[in-house]
Parts: C-alpha cells; structure tokens; sequence
C-alpha cells in the first residue's frame, strides 16, 4: 500500500461528488488502477442514490467481493465518475449564471427607478385664460327708424363674435353691422346681409376688436344711415 493511500482514499467522496480539481483527480485515477480497497470503496460509494439515478440507462455490474476487476471495468466506471462530475459542475455553474442574471436584473430595474424618481415632474398644466362673457346688449332706434332687436357679443382671443337679430328693418340695403372702438378711433364691419320681405333677420359677424374695448354695435342702411345702435361702454 503507496504512502499516502489514506489520503487519497479521503479523496473518494468528492472524487464522486465532482468536489476535486484535476490535479487531485488524476492522482486518485492512477491509484484506483492498483488499490483493490479503494476500488471496492468506489464500488460501494457508488450506489448512492442520485449517482444510481444518473447512470439508470447503464447500471453498472455487481462485483463479487475479493475479485479483481478487469481494467476495461475500471475504466468504464471512472468514465461515468467523470461523466457525472461534469454534469453536476454544469449544474452548478448554471445556478451560479442564474444567480448572476437575477442579480444584473434586479440591478438594472433600481437604475431605472432611480433614474425615474430623479426626473423633474413635469410641470403643472397651464390653464387656458378665460374668455369674458357674453354680453347683451339691446338697440335702440335711430329718430325715424322703427328697428328693434339685439345684439349678443362673446369674447374670442382673437376679437369677438356678435350674434344679430333686428326686426323691422327699414330703408334699402345691404344692411351693414358696424362695431365701434372705445374711444371712437377704430370702426369694422362685421357683417353684411340683403333686404328681407318680412324686415327680419338673424346674422352672425365678427370683429377683431376686443370684447372689453367695443363701445357701440350699430346696424345701417345701404346709404349708411344709422337704423338703430347698442351701446356696451
């Protein structure tokens, strides 16, 4: 028996278990090939469960105590220690692949987080500015001129719309709708429509004055005479 065969006869469990490095691995190989104990040892450790599952496809044979076991034997039995030494190092370094994936994973998302909550918030939506109100305003008849209605002005960013409605509308046409800046500086048209059998009429116009600068909303004739005006301001 070589001097050190108590230590490699330690070596037989995690020569099983795939626990060896190669240097220890092929010194425990040369010394199976002359050691029947150890190879009697290997025999017995080899019918641990997991190792007898992972070799159901070839059990290995029973050996008959004391016989010697040929060296194709030896071999064929380190050949499947080999095999599930490999297996269970595979197994081992795809836990270990795991380990690092959820880790990287679990890394990349705290960036993302992170990187989340150090965004500015955006900042609150603006609301859009109000639009004044609407504002009725009545006309009153020019000396002469039977005309009655009124004249509905809401505000718009760009000026103002007016909704027109006048009966008894007199005298030739076209009819016009004029609004009047405050302070009498500015006059538009801000509509324009034809004589009506019946002297009644609806018309919508514009003007780009602001609601809050028109003074006057007046409506005339086709030879400009004033029929009847609103006053706002």
């Amino acid at each position: 028996m070589i001097p050190d065969h108590d230590e490699l006869r330690r070596l037989l469990g995690g020569h099983l278990l795939g626990g060896l490095d190669d240097a220890d691995t092929d010194r425990l190989d040369a010394h199976l090939l002359d050691c029947d104990d150890c190879r009697a040892e290997v025999e017995r450790l080899g019918r641990v469960p997991e190792l007898l599952r992972s070799l159901q496809d070839s059990p290995p044979a029973a050996v008959a105590p004391g016989e010697r076991p040929s060296a194709a034997r030896i071999e064929s039995l380190l050949g499947r220690m080999r095999a599930e030494r490999a297996r269970q190092r595979r197994r081992r370094g795809t836990r270990w692949l795991a380990a690092v994936a959820v880790a990287l994973v679990a890394g990349v998302s705290a960036g993302l987080i992170l990187e989340q909550d150090e965004r500015p918030s955006p900042p609150p939506p603006q609301a859009a500015p109000s639009q004044p109100p609407a504002v009725t305003a009545t006309l009153e008849p020019a000396a002469g001129s039977g005309l009655s209605g009124q004249a509905v002005l809401t505000g718009k960013t760009w000026g103002v719309s007016i909704d027109l409605t006048v009966s008894r509308l007199s005298g030739r046409g076209p009819f016009v709708c004029q609004v009047r800046k405050a302070g009498g500086s500015t006059t538009e048209q801000a509509a324009t429509w034809g004589p009506t059998p019946s002297g009644n009429a609806k018309v919508t116009g514009a003007s780009s004055i602001q609601l809050r600068d028109v003074s006057t909303v007046a409506v005339a004739d086709g030879q400009g005479h004033v029929l009847g005006t609103a006053r706002l301001n």
